[in-house]
């Protein structure tokens, strides 16, 4: 088994928040390739830079067998595919499977006896074999475990995290059959240190990383109605969770506004699978419902409070801080501040958005807003959306005046210089 883990050839398949950490780490014991579609970004990775910032220039340096390309040939020097394309959500909530179908069919395409393609893109159980595997066989003409094998080992990267990076995280992995799944655990267990876990099959591997970020969305979903309930009561949502912490096997979670690439999205694809059974799950969906909604509640409170202090709701200038799905790193996958900003716009507001860590050009791409460089001028309110290390060291007093609004959605300033906290 050894001898046959050794002979593999990598090919990483979409270079993003996940496949750029993993091709580098299997680059220090395999031959392997960063393929993405984008040619800016593969460009980019060849002169050394990381805009995601998860690859440090030194991490570069120490990459050992490692090349970057765009051109589906140079995928046929290889003989193992590991997929970590993006699988979004549609404008209706449902999972949008074309970057991850358009990924098998560039694998497809490429495919040759002996091959093992193995998934990393978060799915509901039953996607690698029910949509992915008919595509690789349609396309390559190879018959699925005669031809060809595959693989699921779920992505556990968590962006902006310099602790729990790629080898720390337990890594869970399948196989399409007992002696491909034990070669897929070998694999990854020469890079994991903390290990891996060898699932039953691939739908177990991949209905343990749909809970996963399901059971974490519920969670917080709960907390965010404690927040809305307690809103109404006069009461500070932290200091509440604070008090009901010091209990022993109390979960420490907080209230706040539920994006990114994982948690906001993933719960979904759980949800279509089960309804496509005949099972309309109830908890999962309304978490969701109740996470979804924290962004038009978060923009009416703001207006509230501004009503309070006697300030005239449309044209006044309001400053948001951080537009990132979470602090200190520069992804704005799925971010929900967004729904803050355009809630707020709707009430006629001038609305100014400030987040040193986000690509300017991204985030008009994105969402066609315009990041402000520096928070100008004085501004009627301010709201801290996300807790960037950079914002500590802000004074808000700089750019506020004295009856000013300052809305923490963070909890992370004094509570006695803000007017709310979420």
């Amino acid at each position: 088994m050894l001898s046959e883990v050794a002979a593999r050839k990598i090919a990483i398949i979409g270079l993003g928040y996940v496949g750029l950490p993993l091709a580098v780490e299997f680059s220090r014991k395999y031959s392997v390739l960063g393929f993405d579609i984008n040619r800016e970004r593969i460009e980019e990775l060849k002169a050394g830079y990381d805009r995601t910032q998860e690859i440090s220039e030194q991490d570069f340096q120490r990459v050992q067998d490692l090349a970057f390309s765009g051109d589906t040939e140079s995928l046929k020097a290889y003989n193992t595919y590991i997929v970590t394309v993006p699988t979004p959500i549609d404008n209706y909530k449902k999972p949008d499977l074309g970057p991850l179908l358009k990924a098998s069919q560039t694998v497809g395409s490429v495919l040759k006896k002996g091959d093992i393609v193995i998934y990393e893109s978060t799915v509901y159980p039953g996607c690698t074999e029910e949509d992915c595997v008919p595509v690789l066989e349609k396309v390559s003409g190879l018959k699925y475990n005669v031809d060809f094998f595959c693989g699921y080992s779920p992505e556990r990267i968590n962006p902006g995290d310099k602790i729990n990076t790629l080898t720390k995280i337990k890594k869970v992995t399948s196989g399409s059959n007992p002696e491909i799944a034990v070669l897929v655990d070998t694999l990854y267990g020469s890079i994991i240190d903390a290990g891996t876990h060898l699932a039953s099959s691939i739908k177990v591997a991949e209905a343990s990383k749909a809970i996963e970020n399901a059971q974490r969305d519920v969670n917080i979903s709960f907390v965010n109605e404690l927040a809305l309930i307690f809103d109404r009561m006069g009461i500070d949502t932290t200091e509440v969770l604070e008090a009901a912490g010091t209990k022993w096997n109390f979960l420490k979670y907080k209230p706040g506004l539920v994006g990114g690439h994982c948690i906001g999205v993933d719960p979904y694809y759980l949800a279509y699978k089960a309804e496509s059974l005949g099972y309309y799950p109830q908890v999962i969906l309304s978490g969701r419902r109740v996470n979804d909604m924290m962004g038009v509640f978060v923009a009416n409170k703001l207006v509230k409070l501004l009503i309070k202090k006697g300030h005239k709701i449309e044209g006044s200038r309001v400053l948001i801080l951080g537009i990132t799905f979470k602090e200190n790193c520069p992804d704005i996958r799925n971010t929900r501040v967004v729904d803050v900003y355009k809630e707020l716009r709707d009430f006629g507001m001038q609305v100014d958005v400030y987040d040193p860590w986000a690509s300017s050009e991204q985030v008009t791409e994105e969402y066609g807003i315009s990041l402000v460089d520096s928070p100008d001028g004085k501004y009627e309110a301010v709201v801290l959306a996300v807790a960037h290390q950079s914002f500590q060291r802000l004074t808000v007093s700089d750019f506020t005046n004295e009856n000013s609004v300052i809305f923490d959605l963070k909890s992370t300033l004094p509570k006695d210089s803000v007017d709310s906290r979420l």
